[in-house]
């Protein structure tokens, strides 16, 4: 049972694992700068831990309850209920509490503060819902909802602190030792990173760079999405990490990178295919140009979510630029092939890499996700 709270006490950070690295992913970088920036000791309950150790190799998935880099990693629900005081709960994207947690928060003379974390929209509703609070139905809880945003109204982005400094300063032989380190030379093209959902219309991406005139190199990290690409590829490409070639298109196969390694990937490349929240944050710090998939949604909420967002990004963006990025987009998303529109975009490559960079800044001012969270719970927590 949970006794009570104070500022300095633990925070619970409560993730079931849905969009596989995704929400891993965010959850993993939240605790890491809660414990690393602000001070704040960290449990991190999570009901998957094999997908955790991709991002943290130096996890083992069969401990139920271990220390990582000062954080407390748990097996949810095996590894019981934490033993200690809590003084803040978050709830990531709605993943629902533990009966006992709640019955003991509710028992409590001072329960702690109840948060659930949002996934990260761009619709306009963000801002006048972020902070709300809802009673919970039976019993006398209150929970506050915090929305991730691109405004000064929500709760901005996770974002370590120095971390656009090390991305500008990852000149180029940072980028010669970071392909030299994965086994290729550097790129004598323009390389483009690939992480993406199975639904994606790959072949005809794939089609399209090939055909192109202007060389291109292709990153795909391994997984499923690799697997296709090596069937696109043909029997040539059925082992090993290439590189290989079909018409000006260099593909390599990239071993699945950790967090840290990861943003090294988007900037080492020119351009960068994203999905779900995690990779599509850290695209945005990156500065590149970019192409999101968000995670398919009931209604077609995504598309929804997709739309809000291009219109944000593409507001200061010029005509034909925006234009050339809001078709490739969609077509993407729609399962179109987006043989069409790709030469396009390739077209406007350098007013989208100015663009990003701006982006990026914009949003550095915009509050930062771990702070504004710390800064929420000294307000709340008295």
């Amino acid at each position: 049972m949970v006794a009570g709270h104070s500022a300095s006490g633990a925070w619970d950070i409560f993730c079931r694992v849905v969009d596989n690295f995704g929400d891993a992913g965010v959850c993993w970088r939240l605790a890491r700068i809660l414990r690393h920036e602000h001070d704040v000791p960290v449990r991190l309950w999570i009901d998957d831990l094999q997908t955790l150790q991709a991002l943290y190799p130096a996890l083992d998935p069969g401990l139920p309850r271990q220390s990582c880099e000062g954080i407390t990693v748990c097996r949810w629900p095996q590894a019981g209920l934490p033993d200690a005081d809590a003084a803040v709960v978050i709830e990531a994207f709605g993943c629902g509490l533990p009966e006992e947690w709640i019955a003991g928060m509710a028992q409590a003379a001072k329960p702690p503060l109840w948060i659930i974390l949002e996934y990260l929209s761009a619709e306009d509703w963000v801002d006048s819902h972020h902070g709300l609070s809802s009673p919970h139905p039976q019993l006398s809880l209150q929970r506050y909802f915090f929305f991730p945003g691109f405004t000064t109204a929500t709760g901005g982005l996770p974002r370590e602190s120095g971390l656009l400094s090390r991305r500008d300063g990852f000149g180029t032989a940072a980028r010669q030792a970071f392909w030299s380190e994965l086994g290729f030379a550097p790129p004598q093209a323009p390389a483009v990173s690939l992480f993406a959902y199975a639904d994606a219309p790959l072949a005809g991406l794939l089609s399209a760079m090939a055909a192109d005139t202007r060389p291109l190199v292709l990153a795909v990290p391994e997984g499923a999405l690799l697997s296709a690409v090596r069937g696109w590829l043909g029997s040539e490409a059925v082992a090993g990490r290439g590189p290989w070639r079909r018409g000006t298109l260099e593909v390599r196969a990239l071993p699945f990178l950790p967090q840290a390694r990861y943003d090294e990937l988007l900037w080492a490349c020119n351009f960068n295919f994203v999905r779900g929240e995690d990779s599509f944050v850290r695209a945005q710090w990156a500065g590149r140009p970019l192409v999101w998939q968000p995670y398919r949604q009931e209604d077609d909420a995504h598309q929804r979510k997709m739309a809000a967002f291009l219109a944000r990004y593409c507001a200061d963006l010029a005509a034909p630029a925006a234009t050339a990025l809001q078709a490739f987009w969609r077509d993407w998303n729609a399962a179109a092939d987006p043989a069409g529109s790709w030469p396009a975009l390739r077209d406007v490559a350098d007013d989208l890499a100015r663009h990003a960079l701006r982006w990026s800044a914009k949003l550095a001012d915009s509050g930062e996700l771990a702070a504004q969270l710390v800064e929420f719970s000294r307000r709340k927590v008295k």
